[in-house]
């Protein structure tokens, strides 16, 4: 009998589980990738890439998930025209060739019930390095409009774009290496 009541205790434990975990579509009207680099030691140039798409499977009780962005690259949005043509181009991020770049974490650290960091792996322009995205912000809420629940956050990281075999500039010292990506991310509940 009271192997029965443990079996009938974890069944419903699980059950329980299963009911908190859910997949999380990305709102592509709130989300977009933010970059920052240095440009010639004296000042930051700042750009987007507005179009994302991706999804998240959350696991709150878990304290587990996944999470798969991809970006297109073609929207890079710098303000200036002949700068964006440029970052598309060969010497960046050769968009003709390579025309999104993705993310893929499966390494979810929280903190109580805040997501706090995203391991896995970023590929750009079809190379694949480890990438960590820490959470500056993050936030969970039922949306009064869709009356699902919306979990979101600002998530950056260090990308190091000589890895990616993006090099043009490093050794003149005309824009950085290090470049900070945040990823700005509203995902609605499915």
């Amino acid at each position: 009998m009271k192997q029965v009541l443990l079996a009938v205790l974890a069944l419903a434990a699980s059950a329980g589980a299963l009911a908190q975990a859910g997949v999380y579509k990305i709102d592509t009207t709130h989300t977009k990738a933010i970059w920052e680099a240095k440009h010639f030691g004296t000042s930051t140039n700042r750009g987007t890439w507005d179009k994302t798409e991706g999804e998240i499977t959350l696991d709150k009780a878990a304290k587990s998930g996944m999470v798969d962005v991809t970006i297109d690259m073609s929207s890079i949005n710098t303000g200036v025209a002949p700068f964006n043509g440029h970052l598309k181009g060969p010497d960046f991020f050769d968009v003709a060739m390579h025309p999104t770049a993705r993310f893929v974490g499966d390494k979810i650290k929280f903190d109580g019930d805040k997501i706090v960091e995203v391991a896995g792996n970023m590929t750009i322009r079809g190379k694949t390095n480890p990438a960590v995205l820490k959470a500056v912000l993050y936030n969970c809420y039922e949306h009064p409009r869709l009356k699902r629940e919306v979990c979101g956050g600002d998530f950056e990281t260090i990308v190091t774009r000589s890895t990616y075999g993006i090099n043009w500039g490093i050794a003149e010292k005309f824009t950085s290496d290090d470049i900070k990506v945040t990823i700005q991310v509203e995902a609605i509940k499915q």
